[in-house]
């Protein structure tokens, strides 16, 4: 007969005990990098949207140069033909 073993859980590791103001500090910390970190992915992010404004502007300025040249082909069409 099979005897079943008997599954035993790990040891766990034992921390060091931490004081309140060592974990405030680590939030803090951590805090602080975290605004950081958006501080830069929000400035990057407004140097894409004015680079992308810039572009736009671009367009738009080149579709208004298109429209006369539209409205002189429709009235050279319905006079000049």
């Amino acid at each position: 007969m099979a005897t079943a073993k008997k599954k035993v859980p790990p040891k766990a590791v034992k921390t060091p005990k931490r004081t309140v103001q060592q974990d405030v500090a680590e939030a803090l910390n951590r805090l602080n990098l975290h605004e950081h970190e958006c501080a830069l992915r929000y400035k990057s992010i407004e140097e894409r949207l004015s680079a992308g404004s810039e572009k736009f502007d671009k367009l738009e300025k080149l579709v208004w140069g298109v429209y006369p040249f539209i409205l002189l082909l429709f009235v050279v069409e319905k006079f000049g033909g």
